[in-house]
């Protein structure tokens, strides 16, 4: 295991972007082939898939990103490797909050919101526990890294 974090994200729209893109969409295959047996762990912490609808195209979109689970709440974290950029996939969450979460062949519905100052302090640290290059990430950024809470609403999926 590399003690180096993987590099930042390319800018969107970029050549390499696109071929970056390619591993979550394996990822995704994987992961719903085996039902979260394969690629359904990164480091210390989970993988789910969340499926969004793009705020531009009005597109299905689906992103593997690692959580930590408390009750019936998820912590995502929108750190896009450490980029400058919001992950489109929060954007896609605060156009449209309501969204679908799959974790080993289940599907759930969940609405998204920003954690509080209280729910950052608490899931931050156990998902840097997790994956300890989400420090790595903040470091290379402005911005602060948004934790990002996902609770079961009554949506069917």
């Amino acid at each position: 295991m590399s003690s180096k974090p993987p590099p930042a994200f390319p800018p969107p729209g970029t050549l390499k972007a696109k071929l970056v893109n390619l591993i979550p969409q394996t990822n995704i295959a994987v992961y719903r082939w085996s039902k979260g047996r394969l690629g359904g762990k990164m480091q210390d912490l989970p993988v789910l898939i969340l499926h969004t609808i793009g705020r531009k195209t009005g597109k299905p979109r689906q992103s593997p990103l690692l959580y930590v689970q408390d009750g019936e709440n998820y912590a995502i974290v929108g750190s896009r490797g450490g980029s400058d950029a919001t992950p489109a996939w929060w954007l896609n969450l605060q156009a449209k909050p309501q969204a679908t979460i799959e974790i080993k062949g289940t599907k759930r519905p969940v609405s998204a919101r920003i954690a509080t100052t209280e729910e950052r302090g608490l899931y931050w640290p156990q998902l840097v526990a997790g994956y300890p290059f989400y420090s790595d990430y903040q470091a290379r950024t402005a911005r602060e890294i948004p934790v990002i809470v996902l609770s079961p609403n009554e949506r069917q999926p």
